[in-house]
């Protein structure tokens, strides 16, 4: 099960916002949607969360890039959403590097159907990129708004309601949920 809230700092506070993320495709589209409940510049939190696996932090200020952090890359990449935060930036790739090296494609024959069961080279996925087990990004994400680096990665059950707690926004991010 998953739940995404948008925390939007402003001058009273802060306020949340149950967000659908079923025509977010890009991190772009994410920082469009979270800048659009934005007041003016100010700060907005995308917090995305499936149960019991992983969670995500997106920070939005203004105009500037987003900033990420992800609890759990591997549990993250096999879920669409998780997928949407996982750019090849965050997880240290180049641009481009997911599309399959035609050079290095082993054509020996199984491409015409033959049982691939037995290469371990399959079981890595389709692009042979393999994903960290673990945090990635940028961990210090929360740091100016009271959650700690180490708090951030401590973590675990109920994160986004605990990272709300530590902003003082529980009750606001409770009317959403």
């Amino acid at each position: 099960m998953y739940f995404a809230a948008l925390l939007a700092r402003t001058e009273d506070g802060w306020e949340a916002s149950d967000t659908e993320l079923d025509d977010v495709e890009t991190l772009s589209d994410l920082a469009d949607l979270a800048r659009e409940a934005a007041a003016e510049d100010d700060t907005v939190l995308v917090l995305i969360e499936q149960e019991d696996a992983w969670f995500g932090v997106v920070r939005i200020d203004g105009e500037e890039d987003p900033r990420i952090y992800v609890s759990d890359a591997a549990a993250a990449a096999r879920s669409s959403y998780g997928e949407i935060l996982l750019t090849d930036e965050l997880l240290g790739r180049e641009p481009g590097d997911d599309d399959p090296d035609l050079d290095a494609l082993d054509l020996d024959g199984t491409e015409d159907g033959e049982d691939e069961d037995d290469d371990p080279a399959a079981e890595a996925g389709a692009s042979g990129e393999i994903v960290p087990h673990g945090p990635v990004g940028d961990a210090q994400v929360l740091d100016d708004l009271g959650v700690s680096e180490k708090q951030l990665k401590s973590l675990s059950e109920d994160a986004v309601n605990e990272i709300a707690e530590s902003l003082g926004a529980s009750e606001v991010l409770e009317t959403v949920r």
